[in-house]
């Protein structure tokens, strides 16, 4: 193998997207044909590929084809993409025949209906929306799907939930703010305070990504942080991140109750690596916080992290439960479609051209253990353990049906 056959490996497991490299890859494998179809659900206003992107992949010899409009509410226009050489097609039904569907939303039950056999899906999981004839249905059309949130990079971290997790963290603390202030039925706190009147109280659940972007953009406008986690490595990663000290602590339930009894904001910021988020803050604890605070759930995608939390949409965000706000919309990123996009784009990108490069998706996952990591279901067949015993649905062995060459 070349020196810059290699290069590029590792910067497509990396989630890099080198235009010199993309652009020389060449056409060995069989082309692929990739579905983006226009998203209805959850309010999702984010595409799974910019127009920079879909260029490339058509260079390299690849078939697209998208609904019209599903880039229009990140201010991509049918245009764009059929300049960048993608197919415009005016029928969901069309471009649910692409072989490989990428979506950004999942797939609602009607849509469902509309996957065909063999096919393999793109798309996050999003765990507290699931039930058992969710994933039978999907099982029975005998598809290969894979979640964003859980396929990994080669240093073994997650990109997409990293990718998202810094906008989330950027964005939480702007609506945390917005929801303290008067017009949204909160205490009427300004976040930083002023002089001569105290910051308000920031608790933030996690020293990851989401919770270290939390904390630099909560002190960024003057606010009091406190940062729960269980790992100190990610304790003092964050301390070092922030480049000065704050108040960190492991999750003590007794010295949690203490800081959110005394909290204007607590941020749930949980990431699970496969399965149901750890629960963390029990209703009796939301019951001892102060009237008018605000709780803003960024786990809910992963079942949320706060006992009281229930999953919410754009359009009616928030919930009051023990006089406490509640904001648990599992879709933050959306609300910044077009730096979404981009991100996603990032990220989809180099996989597909790996996985072109491979032979196909059942050799990307053969070769590549981090998109292995991401998938669920495959050939019809549940490769899950969490889903398998959370839904009582019998669990394949993936290495088990490439042996036996499916």
């Amino acid at each position: 193998m070349s020196e810059q056959s290699k290069f590029f490996g590792i910067t497509t497991k990396l989630g890099l997207s080198p235009l010199e490299l993309l652009q020389t890859v060449g056409s060995k494998n069989s082309s692929l044909f990739i579905g983006m179809p226009k998203e209805k659900t959850f309010q999702e206003h984010r595409v799974s590929l910019t127009p920079y992107d879909v260029k490339i992949l058509v260079e390299n010899g690849h078939r697209i084809i998208i609904e019209t409009g599903a880039g229009k509410e990140s201010y991509y226009k049918d245009h764009d993409f059929s300049e960048a050489g993608a197919e415009i097609s005016y029928s969901t039904e069309e471009v649910f025949q692409a072989d490989i569907l990428l979506k950004v939303a999942p797939p609602t039950l009607d849509e469902i209906q509309l996957l065909k056999n063999d096919q393999t899906l793109f798309s996050p999981l999003h765990l507290p929306t699931l039930d058992k004839e969710y994933i039978v249905k999907l099982m029975s059309k005998k598809i290969t799907a894979i979640a964003y949130e859980y396929l990994k990079d080669v240093a073994g971290s997650y990109p997409f939930v990293r990718s998202m997790s810094e906008i989330a963290g950027s964005s939480v603390i702007l609506i945390a703010a917005e929801y303290l202030s008067n017009t949204k039925q909160g205490k009427g706190l300004l976040l930083g305070g002023i002089a001569g009147v105290p910051p308000s109280k920031v608790v933030i659940l996690g020293a990851g990504v989401v919770g270290t972007y939390a904390a630099q953009a909560a002190i960024g406008l003057g606010a009091s942080v406190t940062v729960f986690d269980n790992n100190i490595y990610k304790l003092m990663r964050l301390q070092s991140h922030l480049g000065f000290r704050v108040f960190t602590s492991v999750i003590s339930p007794a010295i949690l109750d203490k800081e959110m009894k005394n909290a204007d904001v607590v941020i749930g910021a949980i990431h699970s690596g496969q399965g149901r988020t750890q629960m963390i803050v029990s209703e009796e604890m939301v019951s001892h916080m102060k009237p008018g605070s605000v709780i803003v759930d960024v786990s809910i995608d992963q079942g949320g992290c706060f006992e009281t939390s229930e999953i919410t949409s754009h359009d009616q965000p928030t919930f009051i439960k023990h006089d406490v706000i509640h904001y648990c919309v599992p879709n933050i990123a959306s609300r910044v479609s077009r730096t979404a996009t981009q991100a996603i784009s990032n990220i989809l990108c180099p996989l597909l051209l790996r996985g072109h490069q491979l032979g196909g998706i059942r050799s990307l996952l053969l070769e590549d253990s981090g998109v292995r990591h991401g998938a669920y279901i495959y050939k019809g067949n549940l490769i899950n353990d969490y889903l398998s015993k959370k839904f009582d649905i019998k669990l394949t062995n993936l290495e088990l049906l490439f042996s036996r060459n499916i």
